[in-house]
């Protein structure tokens, strides 16, 4: 079975999308790994189908292969299945699989609402919960995916509710800032809630075409991006934000969630991650490598040598900086891999 993560936090511009993006590249070389965009602004359909994005909305072959089509017969209430979406899978990375976003996908988000609050008193909703799930599920066996990556939108709407409560794990991206901290308060309060609710309606909607998954998802961990270097460590302003981070994630967070079993049992954390924080990895600004990687239509670290344009000095430093970011990715998705076997 798949395993199934989301990468969410409510708060926008902490790099949601270009972690699934990076993340999911990386594992690509060695699982199949599925992609999803459940974002409407469709960032991560845009990098991944790269110069044929406008093209794969407009041409009868692909325009209905996306999250906000795959779900239309639940939520217009055909009497038709849900069916798994043809995924496109970029020419450098054949593994990789995306479903891809929609930019309308948030006007389900009215009737997914009122299904999830109306306790299955109305019986021609009770397809809609698991219906999200239910395409992802279809789609990872069409595909014979081992790892799915779902990037949700920056909010706090009922469909990153549903799609949050449809994962297995999850991870919580932040960058170093005082607005990221205000979000790490806001979500101990708002995923324990979420995951109660899910506690009573997996029976609810028990019978349901669709029916919800059973188990909490689980954290396996947060992510700090976004911030300069300067002598090999996180330049000044950021290292007191990101100690921070570190500490309220370790403490109150850690402690709200447990409560309601959105952690891994005791011991299948190792110490060293306790230590740092439950911190992944620190992931610094892509700087140069950013503009190249866009242009190339791969992450930072896929770049060629020919694909960075630049010779003496500054080549090696971005040849550096490039291998710098595989060794990370590497290393974070061998994490990422071991705390998955526990979920």
């Amino acid at each position: 079975m798949s395993k199934r993560v989301a990468i969410f936090n409510h708060k926008g511009g902490v790099s949601k999308t270009t972690s699934v993006y990076n993340i999911g590249w990386m594992l690509s070389k060695q699982y199949n790994v599925l992609v999803v965009d459940a974002d409407p602004q469709c960032n991560l359909s845009s990098l991944i189908l790269g110069d044929d994005f406008e093209r794969y909305y407009l041409e009868d072959s692909t325009k209905h292969q996306n999250i906000k089509d795959g779900v239309h017969a639940a939520f217009s209430g055909k009497p038709v299945p849900i069916k798994a979406v043809d995924c496109f899978s970029p020419a450098r990375s054949s593994s990789l699989y995306l479903l891809a976003g929609h930019a309308n996908l948030s006007e389900y988000d009215a009737a997914l609402t009122f299904a999830q609050t109306s306790n299955n008193a109305i019986t021609t909703l009770q397809n809609l919960p698991g219906a999200f799930s239910e395409l992802i599920k279809l789609t990872e066996e069409k595909y014979s995916i081992d790892y799915t990556f779902i990037d949700l939108n920056p909010g706090l709407s009922a469909i990153n509710q549903n799609l949050f409560l449809s994962s297995h794990a999850f991870i919580v991206p932040t960058n170093p800032d005082p607005f990221s901290l205000m979000a790490i308060d806001t979500l101990k309060n708002i995923l324990p809630k979420w995951v109660s609710w899910k506690k009573n309606a997996v029976q609810l909607f028990s019978d349901s075409a669709y029916p919800l998954i059973e188990g909490e998802p689980k954290f396996i961990g947060s992510l700090i991006q976004r911030f300069n270097v300067r002598n090999g460590r996180a330049a000044r302003p950021y290292r007191d934000n990101i100690t921070e981070i570190k500490n309220k994630i370790s403490s109150e967070f850690f402690a709200a969630i447990s409560t309601v079993g959105m952690t891994l049992k005791t011991g299948e954390y190792t110490q060293d991650f306790i230590d740092g924080g439950y911190c992944l990895d620190e992931i610094p600004d892509f700087q140069g490598l950013l503009p190249k990687s866009y242009q190339a239509g791969v992450p930072v670290f896929d770049l060629l040598d020919s694909e960075l344009e630049a010779t003496g000095p500054i080549f090696q430093g971005m040849v550096e900086r490039r291998d710098n970011f595989k060794s990370k990715f590497q290393l974070l998705n061998g994490k990422l891999i071991d705390l998955l076997n526990h979920v």
